[in-house]
């Protein structure tokens, strides 16, 4: 859509020099998104300073009907914060940590603050803020609550949109909708909050937010278990869940081919156990009451396994240096697969008890159908959601085998249906998954979607594409 003149110097108008460009070299970086799969448009970027600032622009947008996508830290894998056209509104002029109340156990902060500063503002104060994943370092917390955010903490507490008491947001016409409340009760109807939470902009752009927070833990446990098959995996999460009294913050499952690869490629990464074995468990145990011995417990639980088969050998962490070793091993893995060549991803949940069975059929279906790809499991199997990346064969052609991705995922995404899973467990959907929805989801809850999209959003004005599409589109 063609962009006047007059449109820029209104944005400019409301924004400042330091909250508008235009300039295709200024605008570049924004344009594109990690895995390099959507190159994006936009005739300008605006970056406002202010809640105001973000009502007058989309107000004026509406006004001229413009498209608007907005955009946190960039750190998506979907393609949701890139734009196709219009303006893309970024929030990352807007990271200040607002309040905090180590009393109430919350934490106000706008939009654009970076995860990593909240974790670590929560931590001065004595507290926890536990949403935490690989690129919290620049990943902005209005980023993660429209795409309600997992990460290695879930089992423990919950995805994004349970770490949420209140937001403001403001909506496709420009009014501002303040539900910035402090509350841990607020039956008054509908909670208005959650349908901005993993929305992906497509209902209004979120501007603050209340968080909850937690008491920071006096004593964490971290072991890297080696196991011989996946069920033994899903035997010890339910067993150290049961022995631990729910102590069990993360329970992350790597395969053998994700280990090799990671040890091979990522400098500092190594199998921390004197030998190799099919699949691997990294478990960590944490709690908040000092003198609670947990030690004891997880060394009982761990020899108790390893009594009964369950595990095969363990490395117990005996410093802070030697869980972050163990984690460094788990979050390398998607950069080892790039630097192993082409993978097709898929980023599923299906119930904790069936994960042993999604994952021996998936990887019997993707090697019968596409032969000598190397499947490459890892993920948060403690709350059911298992990335299965697919890499290339071999001396493959990396851009052919990536043609395949359509065809890999109906394979997968087909079985995760059968299975009653997700086929979109944390990334979001963005431009990715859109047609995938259109084909998995319930028809019944499709139509609800988009009926709640076109009373907020008439105009298909704020983010469009993304998430659901409307029967015209």
């Amino acid at each position: 859509m063609p962009v006047s003149d007059p449109l820029i110097e209104s944005l400019l108008a409301i924004v400042g020099p330091k909250g508008c460009t235009s300039d295709p070299r200024e605008l570049a970086p924004y344009l594109s998104e990690e895995r390099g799969r959507f190159k994006g448009t936009a005739v300008a970027l605006v970056q406002p300073a202010t809640n105001d600032e973000v009502a007058a622009v989309v107000a004026l947008c509406a006004k001229e009907k413009i498209p608007i996508t907005p955009q946190g830290g960039n750190t998506g894998l979907c393609g949701g914060a890139v734009p196709d056209g219009g303006i893309l509104l970024n929030l990352s002029r807007m990271n200040r940590i607002l309040d905090i109340d180590p009393v109430n156990f919350t934490i106000t902060v706008e939009a654009g603050a970076i995860l990593a500063d909240i974790q670590r503002v929560a931590g001065e104060n004595g507290c926890l803020f536990p949403l935490s994943l690989a690129a919290e370092g620049s990943c902005q917390i209005g980023g993660n609550l429209s795409t309600n955010a997992g990460g290695i903490n879930v089992l423990r507490y919950g995805n994004a949109r349970e770490l949420v008491l209140g937001l403001e947001a403001v909506l496709p016409d420009g009014r501002i909708w303040s539900g910035l409340k402090r509350l841990g009760k607020d039956n008054t109807g509908y909670a208005l909050k959650q349908l901005f939470v993993g929305a992906e902009g497509t209902l209004g752009i979120i501007t603050r937010a209340v968080l909850k927070l937690f008491p920071q833990p006096a004593d964490v446990q971290t072991a890297f278990c080696g196991i011989d098959s996946v069920e033994d995996a899903t035997q010890l999460l339910s067993r150290a869940r049961a022995l631990s009294g729910d102590a069990v913050t993360s329970f992350e499952l790597i395969s053998g081919f994700a280990l090799d690869i990671t040890s091979r490629h990522v400098a500092g990464c190594s199998n921390p156990l004197s030998e190799s074995y099919p699949w691997y468990v990294l478990i960590e145990l944490s709690i908040s009451r000092p003198g609670a011995d947990l030690r004891s417990v997880f060394e009982s639980l761990l020899h108790e396994a390893f009594e009964s088969g369950v595990i095969a050998d363990a490395a117990v962490a005996e410093n802070l240096e030697q869980a972050t070793r163990f984690w460094r091993l788990r979050e390398s893995i998607p950069e080892a697969q790039k630097r192993e060549g082409g993978s097709i991803k898929h980023d599923i949940s299906v119930p904790v008890s069936r994960v042993a069975e999604f994952i021996e059929r998936a990887i019997d279906s993707v090697t019968a159908t596409f032969p000598g790809v190397r499947p490459c499991p890892f993920g948060h199997v403690g709350d059911g959601n298992i990335h299965f990346n697919v890499s290339q064969p071999e001396a493959a052609d990396k851009s052919e085998y990536l043609s395949q991705w359509e065809a890999m995922n109906r394979v997968v995404h087909d079985l995760v249906a059968e299975l009653e899973g997700s086929i979109s467990a944390e990334h979001g959907v963005g431009r990715l998954k859109v047609d995938e929805v259109s084909r998995y989801k319930d028809p019944v809850e499709r139509q609800l979607m988009a009926t709640i999209k076109r009373a907020i959003d008439p105009e298909n004005l704020m983010n469009p594409g993304k998430v659901v599409r409307f029967d015209d589109e």
